[in-house]
């Protein structure tokens, strides 16, 4: 396993909770949209043994021919040891990255894409959303849904409803109105259904689209393939 150590560049406030770290892209490093990666912080390999609280799984929220390497989180007043450090951190800090992998690659089989998330799951989104911008080979349209009760909204100038590029974007503030979005979505029964959030989010997300009768390989999760059938069942009743 090959460790990069890189330095942050730059810092955005996305929103009053939310900040994007852009790292500097090592030479010759590449990863497909929907990528993810582990982040690491000063000292996480100081020991016999990978200091964990140091670590974390993290969606990259650009492509790569933006060159750099974005990582967009949410960071609350009261946070974990690691969200505490990385707040820290200033433009010219070093983090290690490593482990770069797709389980979200968007797929162009000439169907409608849908995009499901909740709040910062929208980073992960960033990079489909621009790829299919930039080539809407086999892609029919694609319409995002964020649950974001904030109102700060990620990305707006990405997220944004442009007919001529067949996308549609939509944020509702609540449970209640994002299920019955799904419901309204699930009607089409050739569509893939791409779905962002916590474990709890997705398995909601996951019962709602089965009970209208999508099947498990029109959905999408960022989880490896292993752990697939902890959140996906074939025989759900309808």
């Amino acid at each position: 396993m090959q460790i990069y150590w890189t330095k942050i560049n730059k810092i955005v406030e996305e929103t009053p909770e939310v900040k994007t770290y852009f790292v500097d892209c090592p030479e010759g490093l590449t990863w497909e949209e929907g990528a993810h990666i582990h982040l690491a912080l000063e000292g996480f390999n100081a020991g016999d043994k990978p200091n964990r609280s140091l670590i974390r799984h993290m969606s990259i929220s650009t492509l790569p021919q933006e060159n750099s390497i974005g990582i967009t989180t949410r960071i609350k007043e009261q946070c974990s040891e690691f969200k505490e450090n990385l707040r820290a951190l200033k433009i010219g800090d070093e983090v290690a990255i490593f482990k770069i992998h797709s389980n979200v690659p968007l797929k162009r089989e000439d169907k409608n894409v849908y995009l499901l998330s909740s709040g910062v799951g929208l980073a992960t989104f960033r990079p489909l959303v621009l790829d299919y911008f930039e080539r809407a080979d086999n892609v029919n349209q694609m319409h995002s849904l964020n649950i974001d009760s904030s109102r700060d909204f990620l990305f707006p100038d990405i997220f944004e409803s442009v007919a001529d590029k067949k996308f549609t974007s939509q944020f509702v503030d609540n449970r209640k109105d994002y299920y019955e979005e799904v419901k309204n979505l699930a009607a089409d029964k050739d569509g893939l259904f791409y779905v962002v959030g916590s474990d709890e989010f997705l398995k909601q997300s996951i019962e709602v689209l089965q009970e209208q009768g999508v099947k498990p390989e029109q959905i999408m999760l960022d989880k490896h393939k292993q752990q697939r059938p902890e959140f996906l069942s074939v025989d759900v009743s309808v």
